[in-house]
């Protein structure tokens, strides 16, 4: 196998031989390599056919894209049906093909060990581009899941697989696609974004308890809010408590959402500690996206998957969302006898979500005050993926040592290396303010514009700094987007990407000032002038 899409591949280069750091075996790497390369293959066989753009060829292709993400589908069987399906389409789409008797190979499924040993600099861009759809079609999933589509987005998708499938194409143009994958993909984190504000309301800054109440439980975890509505009703009134997991924290600010009684706090911190934090918990444990590791023997039988998520030998609730195996464990297990107090990593007892654009924004001529004022010096963005390689403590240092005059803004589950920190207030709002998911890069998008325009400025002219941690493709994608909007000087960790080659490093340097993280103090200092 070879595997190098996220921050913990082995060496700082690539997995290789039985097995990668994430648990993902040679031969289900195999298969989804396999899978890649027949969506090549279905998106060559979209060329021309206008009508190929109907909803079923996309959704195969955004969940086939998704399967294919770090820590989603460990599943030989389940990636197996996934490619019979990408067949399936792909013979549908052009029936004649399969019987032609003087086969052109223009339709051909793409050979993936030709993208591991290209060159280096043309790999590392159609890594770049594979990567970040990957990402993007993450986000599509979900918000087709509430009913939002977008057939440019679906149009694009194509697009960047049939570059990944080129070989003769170089990098004058691998990189405008590169670039263009962070521009689609902002549409496609705003169409996300609406659904789930149309669906759930705008979120609301929220206290959230760290502590689970005695009696049965459910931990759900993952991005998937409709999966917890659907998990809220089905337990409506069972005696069975809610407690989140991971990236699915921000769901307590959403109203419609939180109007649930049963849905009680948050347990456990992010996603690469469930191993140890799962244990010895007396509840079943429902995964609805990526942020799967593989189960220990010692709760294996309390995994529950569902949507694109898959491991072997797991219970998968299928598409009709009847979570009643979950919900019976639940009551088999009993949860707690008495109720039980747990904390973060730095020992809070609670935590606050919910600080997205809408709550932002409303009090944005308070902001702007105070920063004319000079009670506020200086915003942080501090944001991203966990992971378990050692360095991500940067991240908890980095936002302890800011000076109280100063705000940061965090999204996605890095912020579990801090968002228990209790570090006072400017002017009534927290000095850590949680947006919510990764998707949610987009509401901090929206208030960094919206700072600029109050300013009369550009983003870069903003007393503003992004110091991103990265994990695995829905970081790429929306780092892409940072770039389309010609966002500069971020600070990346912990490590740069692997398959970012020395001359699109250098790329990215020249033209966006892209830096890799140092030390907290160093890198503060050089920030603050001090």
């Amino acid at each position: 196998m070879f595997c190098y899409q996220c921050e913990q591949t082995a060496g700082c280069s690539g997995c290789t031989g039985k097995a990668g750091v994430c648990g993902k075996k040679e031969d289900t790497a195999r298969l989804q390599d396999q899978l890649t390369g027949a969506l090549i293959g279905l998106a060559r066989s979209t060329d021309g056919n206008e009508w190929a753009l109907k909803d079923s060829t996309a959704a195969i292709v955004v969940e086939g894209l998704f399967a294919t993400l770090t820590n989603v589908n460990f599943d030989n069987e389940a990636l197996q049906r996934l490619i019979d399906r990408v067949e399936e389409e792909k013979a549908r789409l052009i029936p004649d093909c399969a019987v032609c008797a003087s086969p052109c190979g223009k339709n051909n499924d793409y050979d993936m060990e030709k993208l591991w040993t290209a060159d280096e600099d043309i790999r590392s861009l159609k890594s770049l581009i594979l990567f970040g759809i990957r990402g993007m079609a993450a986000y599509a999933y979900h918000a087709a899941v509430l009913g939002y589509k977008d057939e440019e987005i679906h149009r694009f998708l194509y697009k960047a697989l049939f570059a990944v499938g080129m070989d003769d194409w170089g990098m004058d143009e691998l990189l405008p696609i590169v670039l263009e994958v962070g521009e689609v993909n902002l549409k496609c984190m705003a169409m996300l974004d609406k659904a789930n504000t149309e669906t759930f309301g705008n979120p609301e800054p929220t206290e959230v308890t760290l502590t689970v109440e005695k009696g049965p439980f459910i931990v759900i975890s993952g991005h998937d809010l409709y999966d917890l509505k659907l998990l809220l009703e089905q337990t409506e009134g069972k005696g069975i408590n809610i407690y989140t997991h991971g990236e699915m924290l921000p769901a307590h600010a959403y109203p419609e959402l939180k109007k649930y009684r049963q849905l009680k706090g948050n347990f456990g911190t992010a996603w690469q500690n469930q191993q140890k934090e799962f244990a010895d918990l007396p509840a079943p444990i429902l995964f609805t996206t990526n942020c799967l590791m593989p189960p220990k023997a010692s709760y294996a039988d309390r995994v529950f998957t569902t949507e694109v998520v898959g491991y072997p030998e797991m219970r998968h609730i299928g598409e009709d969302k009847d979570f009643t195996p979950v919900i019976e464990k639940a009551l088999e297990l009993g949860g707690y006898g008495e109720n039980r107090e747990f904390h973060g990593i730095n020992g809070g007892g609670k935590i606050m979500t919910g600080f997205a654009r809408n709550t932002v924004l409303s009090v944005a001529d308070t902001v702007v005050d105070a920063v004319k004022s000079g009670a506020i010096r200086h915003f942080f963005l501090v944001g991203g993926c966990d992971g378990s390689r050692p360095g991500r403590n940067y991240y908890t240092e980095f936002v302890r040592q800011t000076p109280p005059d100063t705000v940061i803004l965090t999204l996605a589950c890095g912020k579990y290396r801090f968002n228990d920190l209790d570090l006072g207030t400017i002017g009534g709002l927290p000095r850590v303010m949680d947006i919510g998911q990764c998707n949610d890069a987009y509401s901090a998008i929206q208030i960094a514009l919206a700072l600029a325009d109050a300013f009369d400025c550009g983003v870069n002219d903003l007393p503003l700094s992004m110091i991103l941690s990265w994990y695995e493709q829905k970081a790429v994608c929306i780092l892409l987007t940072l770039l389309h909007l010609g966002i500069k000087d971020i600070r990346l960790g912990p490590t740069l990407p692997a398959f970012i080659s020395p001359n699109v490093l250098n790329f990215l340097v020249e033209k966006f000032n892209i830096a890799p993280i140092t030390t907290p103090e160093e890198d503060l200092k050089a920030i603050l002038g001090e």
